[in-house]
Order: structure tokens, then C-alpha cells, then sequence
């Protein structure tokens, strides 16, 4: 029964998929305003928190929902005020317009424009040939009946007022409540789709609103900014009606991708239109690119970068969509209803794959991503990605954070025959020819300042020599892999590594450990692999030398480490640890011990 049930969950899914797209479609004319209406009392929701402990809550909310709308209406009587304007100056054009079409169609005389419009008109004519041939059937006449209009035509006039303005006051009226009434609602929906999951849920709307409230307030500063650069630039060209440009180009910023080349368009006909000349069109030209630019790389970067947390790609789909679901209103607050899904699939389990696929992070860490680029072979790009971590965590970090994880991952995969033999051997071969480049470059600060603090600790006469620690890894390859990055961590800490080449029995590890003379073993053994052969060899190692130290590397990363420690301390090991730094950090301190018991030995 739960085997058919998974087969049937994704057409389940699909289904439920289908079903909100549809009701998004047809409750459109209600849920438009309702998302309208949410998107602007996240917006002003701070302003009246901060009101309200002026003059209370329910005055707050009035001047702040007065201002907000009068200050709409005022503009947008302003705007049709002047739209009005610039089309009763239209027809004082016509003579410049002539002299532009006329400059055009000089210029197009005797090239490729003009023959071009030649064989287009051949075309055509030949069109008409071939029709009138054939002859064209009689056209059949329709009559209309005409609709008698209601009293004194009161719908004619009225409707195309009546649906906007309806729906602004049903904006108005549904902010005023929602503001007024904010915490409630949340309780409500909280209490709603919340119950068992307070804290996710309440992390959901917490960040959706920060989020929200934060993009909109950012972008309203920008297109503030670049309405008044716009209209300072085209008042000094001389372009008719500067500020009702710069007001439609603020505006219109705020529609993702077309907005600004719509906004731009508009001055641009005017300068063609009504100045003289090619000069001054030209200028205007460049204004508005250099402006679209400082904006872009300068303004939006500096204020509100990142301030969405969806990817462009996501974004530009989420745009498409929401304009084919929801028309001129969906293009307009796409951005923030596609901030508000992202949120929901990060703190919803069942929708995180809209987080995975539209969030502007990464989808993978970087440990994954290098790991992938090496199973695809791409060393290339393998190198980049750990010069970038080298460069943003430091060169100590780069072996537990990026290489030492992929040679797990690639030895966990071997042995649950997801990779094959040859793909592990070149993950590790790759990841080896990384380690002889790294080995030859600086090793940052931290490495420098310990190899200035051993020489000076070893300049005076009589100085204790090095540590020398034995290194086995037990279980081949991988661990030789590990062992050889340990080495790149050790220089400056007073410690040479005498490496076992495996694979070697363990009775000939403990008769060079013996013969050597080592104050410390390394054994070194990823961490899924069975410790089984480690706990036998520590164990002959304790057995055979109790005054050596025995260091366990079970390196893994978090997600591998595993909780066999118990039974290798038991078995005599003196320390397991479980990443490169902390067995370079135990290993150094067996070393700082080693020089302080030196000096009284030789004095007794």
C-alpha cells in the first residue's frame, strides 16, 4: 500500500499544482487587490509601529493610509495633467517630425534600406496581381443592431473609471484594517497553518516581511534617485516636461526588466519630436544609458543587493509566470510575491525545492561542488574552487573544508557501489595534483608566523630537534591522500612525518616504530571506513610501546563522522581526532611538551 501511494504522490503533487495555479487564475479579481493590499502593509507597517507610540494606533494608521493614497492621487492627477499638456503640444511638432522623417529617408536613399523597401513593394504588388487574377469573393455586409445606452449613458463614460477606482479603494480600505488589525491576522494564520510548527512558521512570516518590507523600501530609494538624476539631465537638455518624465521613469522602475526601457522610450520620442536637430536626441540617449547603468551596477548594488534572495534566472521565470497568471498586476509585484514563495519553501520541509531552485544561494556547499566538479572530470574548474576558498577561509581551512570531504564522500560512495573503482581512483589522483600545487604556494599568515616562532625557538645552541612522528594510513589510497594534506598542515610546528607507504602489515608498522625511536604514531583512517584494522594496530602499538603517543585521524566531515572513539581510546590510543586541524594542534602540542621535558633531561 505505501509503495503505490509513493508511485501516485507525484501526480498527487502535480495535481495540487495545478489546482492553486487555477485558482490564482480564476479568484484573480479578488486575490489581486488581496496581494496588493498585503505587499503595502508590509511596507508601512514599520512607519506606524513608530507612529503609534506618538498618537496611538488608530490615528498612526489614518495619516499614514491618507498620506500614502493622497499622495498617489496627486501624483497620478499630476501625471494625466500633464499627459494632457504634451498632447495638445503634439500637433506644434509636425514640422519637426517632417524634417527627421525627411533626414531619414535622405539617408536611406541608395543602400541597403532602400532596396529593401524596393522588393517589399514588389512583393506586395505581385500579391495583389495574383488576388485580383483569381478574383476576390463579395464581401457579405453585417449589420449591427445599435445598443441602446441606459440613462443618459451613465456606464459609457463611467466604466473605465469605475473598475480602478473601485479596486484602489478596496486597496485602501483592506491596508487600513490590516494595518489596524496586524496582530490579530497574524495569530490567525498562524494558529491557521501554524499549529505544531509555531516557530517555523513564525520564522516564515518574520523573514518574509523583513525581506519584503526591505526590497520595496531599497527600490523606492533607487527609482527616488533615478527619477531625479532623469529629470535634472533631461531639464538642462531642454527636453519638454522633465518632471513628469522623471516621475513616469521612477514609476516605472518598479515593473522588473521592461519598466526602465518603457520609461526610456517615452523622453526619447518626445527629443525626437520636439528638438531640432540630431544633437539633442543623442544626448538624451546617453543620459538615460549612463543612468540605467550607475543605477544598476552602483545603487542597486550598494542599497538592496541581495535584498530579495532569489536568483536572477528564478526571478526573470517568476516574472513570466506571474505576468502570464495575473497580466500588468502580476508583472508589477512579481518580485515581492516571488520573495514571499522563497521564504515559504525555506521554512516549509514539503516546499523546499522552491528554495533550492530560486534562492540566490548556492544550492550546493562547496564541498559538494568541488566533489561534483571531480567526478565530472573538470579539474579546471576543481582548481578554481579551491583557490577561491583559499582565498576567502585561509590556506589551513582549505583541506578539512573542501579536499578531505570530497575524498571521503568519493570512498563512502565506492563502498555502497555508487562509484565505481575508477571513479574514486580519479577523485583521489585529482585531488593529489591539487596538493602539489598547493604545496608550492604561500601558506598565509598563521603558517608564516609559526614558522618564525619554531626557527626562533630553535636558534639557541643546544635546541631540542625536531618531533618525529610515524604516519600509517590504514586503508590505502584515500588515506594516503589525507595523510599527504596532514604534511602541508605541519611545517612550523617543530613535527617531521615519516610516512608508512601502505599497504603494510602491522607487525612491520610496529617494528619501525621501534626501530625509530618515534615519540608519536599517526594513524590515519577515514572515518566510514570499519576501524576495526586501526584498533588492532593500536592496540599492538600500545602493547609493544606504552610510552608512545598514539594519535587516531578519523577524518570525515560532519555528515560522515561517526562515534567509534570509545573503543580506540579503550584500545590505547591517546587522542582520536576528527579533522586535519585539531590531529595538526594535538601533534603540536605532544611537540611544545617534547622541547619543555628536553631541557631538564639534559640537566639531570
Amino acid at each position: 500500500m505505501r509503495d503505490a501511494f509513493a508511485s501516485v504522490r507525484p501526480w498527487i503533487t502535480f495535481a495540487g499544482c495545478v489546482l492553486v495555479v487555477a485558482v490564482l487564475y480564476w479568484a484573480q479579481a479578488i486575490l489581486i487587490p488581496l496581494a496588493l493590499a498585503l505587499l503595502i502593509t508590509f511596507v508601512l507597517a514599520p512607519l506606524v509601529a513608530r507612529l503609534q507610540s506618538w498618537m496611538g494606533r488608530v490615528p498612526a494608521v489614518l495619516v499614514v493610509v491618507v498620506l500614502l493614497f493622497t499622495g498617489l492621487g496627486g501624483i497620478g492627477w499630476a501625471l494625466a495633467n500633464q499627459v494632457a499638456h504634451l498632447a495638445a503640444d503634439l500637433p506644434g511638432y509636425r514640422d519637426n517630425i517632417r524634417e527627421k522623417i525627411a533626414d531619414v529617408r535622405a539617408a536611406s536613399r541608395g543602400g541597403s534600406v532602400e532596396k529593401v523597401q524596393e522588393t517589399l513593394k514588389d512583393i506586395q504588388t505581385e500579391v495583389v496581381r495574383t488576388e485580383e487574377r483569381k478574383g476576390t469573393p463579395a464581401q457579405p455586409v453585417i449589420v449591427r443592431s445599435e445598443q441602446v445606452a441606459t440613462l443618459w449613458g451613465f456606464p459609457d463614460w463611467l466604466s473605465p473609471l469605475f473598475g480602478p477606482l473601485s479596486t484602489a479603494g478596496f486597496v485602501a480600505v483592506m491596508v487600513i484594517f490590516m494595518l489596524l488589525e496586524r496582530e490579530d491576522l497574524r495569530g490567525r494564520v498562524i494558529g491557521l497553518i501554524g499549529h505544531g510548527h509555531l516557530a517555523v512558521t513564525t520564522k516564515a512570516f518574520e523573514e518574509a516581511s523583513r525581506r519584503v518590507s526591505r526590497q520595496l523600501l531599497m527600490q523606492a530609494l533607487v527609482n527616488t534617485i533615478y527619477g531625479a538624476c532623469v529629470g535634472a539631465a533631461l531639464a538642462f537638455i531642454g527636453v519638454p516636461y522633465p518632471l513628469f518624465w522623471a516621475a513616469l521613469g521612477a514609476a516605472l522602475r518598479f515593473i522588473p526588466y521592461v519598466g526602465p526601457i518603457i520609461a526610456a522610450g517615452g523622453p526619447l520620442l518626445v527629443a525626437l519630436a520636439a528638438l531640432p536637430g540630431w544633437r539633442q536626441p543623442l544626448e538624451v540617449v546617453i543620459v538615460l544609458v549612463v543612468l540605467e547603468l550607475f543605477t544598476n551596477l552602483v545603487l542597486e548594488t550598494m542599497l538592496y543587493a541581495g535584498a530579495a534572495g532569489v536568483s536572477q534566472v528564478a526571478l526573470l521565470v517568476a516574472v513570466a509566470f506571474w505576468t502570464w497568471l495575473w497580466g500588468p498586476m502580476g508583472l508589477l509585484m512579481a518580485t515581492p510575491l516571488t520573495v514571499c514563495v522563497v521564504v515559504l519553501g525555506k521554512h516549509v520541509p514539503g516546499l523546499y525545492f522552491l528554495s533550492t531552485l530560486m534562492a540566490d544561494a548556492p544550492a550546493l556547499s562547496p564541498e559538494f561542488r568541488y566533489y561534483q566538479r571531480l567526478l565530472a572530470r573538470d579539474q579546471s574548474e576543481a582548481a578554481e574552487l579551491v583557490d577561491r576558498y583559499v582565498v576567502d577561509q585561509g590556506f589551513d581551512r582549505v583541506f578539512d573544508g573542501l579536499l578531505l570531504p570530497a575524498v571521503s564522500y568519493a570512498e563512502y560512495d565506492r563502498g555502497r557501489d555508487r562509484l565505481s573503482d575508477e571513479d574514486e581512483a580519479a577523485v583521489v589522483e585529482a585531488t593529489r595534483d591539487l596538493l602539489s600545487d598547493l604545496g608550492s604556494r604561500p601558506r598565509g599568515p598563521a603558517a608564516a608566523a609559526r614558522d618564525a616562532a619554531s626557527a626562533l625557538a630553535q636558534e639557541p645552541s643546544g635546541a631540542p630537534p625536531p618531533l618525529r612522528v610515524l604516519a600509517y594510513p590504514v586503508s590505502g589510497a584515500p588515506d594516503a591522500v589525507a595523510v599527504a594534506m596532514l604534511q602541508l598542515l605541519l611545517p612550523g610546528t617543530g613535527i617531521t612525518l615519516d610516512v608508512v607507504a601502505a599497504p603494510t602489515l602491522v607487525a612491520e608498522v610496529v617494528a619501525l616504530a621501534q626501530r625509530g625511536g618515534y615519540a608519536a604514531v599517526c594513524v590515519a583512517e577515514l572515518a566510514r571506513s570499519a576501524p576495526s584494522k586501526s584498533r588492532y594496530l593500536v592496540k599492538k602499538l600500545h602493547a609493544a610501546l606504552p610510552d608512545v603517543r598514539i594519535v587516531v585521524g578519523r577524518w570525515a566531515p560532519p555528515d560522515l563522522a561517526d562515534d567509534g572513539t570509545a573503543a580506540l581510546m579503550a584500545a590505547g590510543a591517546t587522542h582520536v581526532t576528527s579533522t586535519l586541524i585539531e590531529t595538526r594542534d594535538r601533534l603540536s602540542e605532544l611537540a611544545r611538551v617534547a622541547a619543555a621535558v628536553a631541557p631538564v633531561r639534559a640537566t639531570a
